[in-house]
């Protein structure tokens, strides 16, 4: 790209999604890491406590509306009607973003890579959407992609999902290279008073490499590099550098909450049928694309379906086919040679309609109550419903792990953790694993406690870091909440923080007050209805 003059940016946030002083501080003293550094030498920081659940597509949101779950409606990756579920999109955002205030005040804004902004809302400015969008999405203006992608050539929000190893880690930095060089595009093409620039892929090379230090390291220096050049080219006032979670080992054990339930009486199974993803939606998704496999079998999955399903019947589920076959490396090798209707004819899975409660998406962190009324064909009539979740919660907070120790933290209703018009939205008990070292799972079988099914995960301490204009840099900012961060960045530009918001402008910053903004206008939710999502949201082990 040819330089251009530097920009009239105010403030600049740069979100690194599971950013946390473990793995920052390593490549800090190696000197990795120099520009990143250099706005945590020269600024104020500290570790940024994330929320309940510290998951992206929940904890994103929360930061940059500063409200809890209860109050912007999303808490988890995916959003249940009934039974049904689908991918979380903008459209399940019930609160005003960071960039749709500062437009109400006339000031504009680029957003590059933020997740859950797809559909993007107008505002004026620049939005160009990040995790759970589709590979092409509609970005705001109308036409953008199209013009990011004449100025800089390729722009991609997935790497391909055929990529593997040292090439995975390439397309990493490829990733991260567009996205440095689509905002430092738009930065001077919409010259805006703030800029909100994210990369996923510190967070993506855990799940796909975990304890691979050196793709780690590769993919961080790639997004300093951009860092780097990007306050080069727009020269902002102010920069935060923020992190929605942190991210580490997991010591602990895999809790298999439906299968405790099922012990419990409260969860009943079926063999086969429709229910969560599990892990053959990867090869649904490969076969949807093209890839046939060989053989008898290929040519009439039903012969496989009817195996399987026979096998089901003596215990032989796809999530002990699925830890057989990686135990000797093969279960990607199958996984993309099976047809997805074939692995779900053996797959033992929770019965929703016949069960009092259950554990739909791991990722929201709580158990649903099948309720009469709610639920198309709830079992638990209303009366009863608070004494379910009362001996949920009972029954929960006495589970020990193998080696004595509290598999939770806290179980709680869930108005006793959300405040806010959507808390009905919420799971009805919220399970928070102890330490965040205890990995959670929605499967049934195989026995309660096992192995984590990924031994690096998320954790609740993150970062924060502030440097430049208006920043008191030797001013203690410990106790900083992920909830402060909008109003923190409204500050810088002279906004008074909304009246909704739950966090506080962060001591390093001279606060501006707040304002009681209108209520948010809801419009219509819109499905996301994308396979591939869905695809690339289970190879991360984000659906089971």
């Amino acid at each position: 790209m040819a330089d251009r003059p530097q920009t009239t940016m105010q403030t600049l946030v740069v979100g690194v999604d599971a950013g946390c002083r473990s793995v920052l501080e390593p490549l800090f003293e190696d000197g990795a890491l120099p520009r990143l550094e250099s706005i945590f030498d020269r600024g104020a920081d500290a570790g940024l406590r994330s929320q309940i659940p510290p998951w992206t597509p929940s904890a994103w949101p929360s930061l940059y509306t500063g409200v809890n779950p209860g109050k912007h409606g999303v808490f988890g990756f995916l959003t249940f009607d009934g039974y049904d579920w689908d991918v979380v999109n903008a459209s399940h955002v019930r609160e005003r973003t960071l960039w749709e205030l500062l437009d109400r005040r006339g000031l504009s804004s680029v957003v590059v890579n933020a997740p859950v902004t797809h559909p993007p809302r107008e505002i004026d400015g620049a939005v160009v959407p990040g995790y759970t969008a589709p590979e092409n999405p509609d970005c705001h203006p109308e036409g953008l992609l199209s013009e990011i992608r004449d100025e800089i050539g390729e722009y991609r929000v997935y790497a391909p999902r055929d990529a593997s190893g040292d090439e995975k880690v390439e397309w990493y930095r490829r990733l991260v290279r567009m996205r440095g060089e689509a905002f430092r595009y738009l930065a001077h093409r919409f010259d805006p008073e703030f800029g909100f620039v994210q990369f996923q892929q510190t967070d993506t090379v855990f799940h796909e490499f975990p304890g691979d230090d050196g793709k780690v390291r590769a993919v961080y220096e790639a997004v300093d590099q951009q860092v780097g050049a990007i306050l080069d080219a727009c020269d902002p006032d102010t920069v935060l550098v923020v992190s929605d979670h942190g991210m580490g080992e997991y010591d602990g054990h895999e809790f298999r909450v439906n299968e405790f339930l099922r012990e419990q009486g409260l969860v009943e199974t079926k063999k086969g049928g429709e229910g969560m993803p599990a892990w053959s939606t990867i090869a649904a998704n490969q076969l949807r694309n093209g890839e046939s496999g060989k053989g008898e079998a290929a040519r009439d999955p039903s012969l496989v379906a009817r195996g399987l399903s026979a096998g089901a019947s003596v215990g032989l589920t796809s999530q002990r086919i699925h830890a057989a076959l990686d135990a000797v490396g093969l279960a990607d090798f199958v996984a993309e040679r099976v047809p997805d209707d074939v692995a779900r004819a053996a797959a033992e899975q929770v019965d929703f309609p016949e069960s009092v409660a259950y554990m739909r998406d791991r990722i929201e962190l709580g158990v649903r109550v099948n309720l009469e009324g709610r639920e198309p064909n709830g079992v638990v009539p209303p009366e009863a419903y608070d004494q379910i979740r009362d001996d949920l919660v009972a029954m929960l907070s006495s589970v020990e792990t193998p080696d004595g120790r509290p598999a939770f933290e806290r179980v709680a209703r869930r108005e006793e953790v959300f405040s806010g018009p959507y808390v009905d939205s919420a799971p009805d008990v919220v399970t928070i694993p102890a330490d965040f070292d205890q990995f959670l799972s929605t499967r049934v079988g195989d026995g309660t406690f096992g192995p984590p099914t990924e031994p690096y995960n998320h954790k609740r301490e993150g970062i924060v870091a502030l440097a430049g204009e208006g920043i008191d840099a030797d001013t203690d900012i410990s106790g900083a909440h992920l909830f402060d961060v909008a109003p923190t960045v409204l500050a810088t530009l002279g906004v008074p923080a909304g009246d909704r918001m739950d966090g506080s402008v962060l001591p390093a910053v001279e606060s501006t007050g707040t304002e009681s903004y209108p209520e948010f206008d809801a419009d219509a939710q819109v499905e996301t209805n994308d396979g591939d999502v869905e695809a690339r949201l289970a190879d991360l082990g984000y659906l089971e």
